[in-house]
C-alpha cells in the first residue's frame, strides 16, 4: 500500500536551465529549476518574486531559456547562489543578444529565446507563460536531419528533494514502439 506522503511536488528531476534577462540594462543570470512544457511552442518558467531578474523580464518581455551541460555547471551553480542585486553576474557568461533581444549564453549548447504572453500569479512566485520566438542550438547537438540530439547534449537535471544535479542516462525504450510489441 503506498503512504501518503503528503502534498509534495513528484515531478522531478527536471532541466537545469539559467534564464537571462536585461535588468538595468545589462544581463541578469539565474538558475532555474522549476520549468514545464504548455504546448510544442510555449513553455513556463517560475521565479520566486523576490528574484532581481523578474523586474527586468516584466519591463522588457523577453528572456533566454539556457540549458546547462555539465560544462557549465559550476558558473550555474554560481549564478543560482548570488543575488544579482548584491553581485554583477553580468560577468559570469559572454552573451551575445538574441533576435528578440534577450541575452544569450555563448557556451550553452541550446537556448531558447522567448517572449513573455502571460504570467501567472501563485503564492510567492512569478510564473512566466512563455511563447518560444528562436532556438539556437551548437551544431554539434544536432544530428543529420538537423534536429536535437541529447544522447550529445545530455542536459543536467536537477532533483529537488536532495537538491542533487544528475545526469542524464541510457535509453530505456522507444516511445509509441513498446507499447505495441
Amino acid at each position: 500500500m503506498k503512504k501518503n506522503v503528503g502534498s509534495v511536488l513528484g515531478l522531478y528531476p527536471t532541466p537545469l536551465v539559467v534564464v537571462g534577462a536585461m535588468v538595468e540594462g545589462k544581463p541578469n543570470w539565474v538558475l532555474v529549476g522549476h520549468l514545464g512544457i504548455m504546448g510544442h511552442d510555449r513553455i513556463m518558467v517560475s521565479l520566486a518574486k523576490a528574484h532581481y531578474t523578474n523586474g527586468g523580464i516584466k519591463e522588457n518581455g523577453v528572456l533566454s531559456v539556457n540549458i546547462v551541460d555539465e560544462a557549465m555547471l559550476g558558473k550555474a551553480d554560481y549564478v543560482g547562489c548570488m543575488s544579482g542585486r548584491k553581485t554583477d553576474k553580468s560577468v559570469v557568461f559572454e552573451y551575445e543578444t538574441g533576435e528578440a533581444g534577450a541575452p544569450v549564453i555563448k557556451e550553452s549548447p541550446l537556448t531558447m529565446e522567448c517572449t513573455v504572453v502571460d504570467i501567472y500569479d501563485t503564492d510567492g512566485f512569478d510564473n512566466f507563460i512563455l511563447k518560444i520566438d528562436n532556438t539556437y542550438a551548437e551544431e554539434t547537438v544536432l544530428n543529420e536531419k538537423g534536429k536535437i540530439d541529447y544522447h550529445v547534449l545530455k542536459p543536467v537535471l536537477f532533483e529537488m528533494p536532495t537538491y542533487e544535479y544528475l545526469c542524464t542516462g541510457d535509453v530505456i525504450g522507444n516511445c509509441m514502439k513498446m507499447g505495441k510489441e
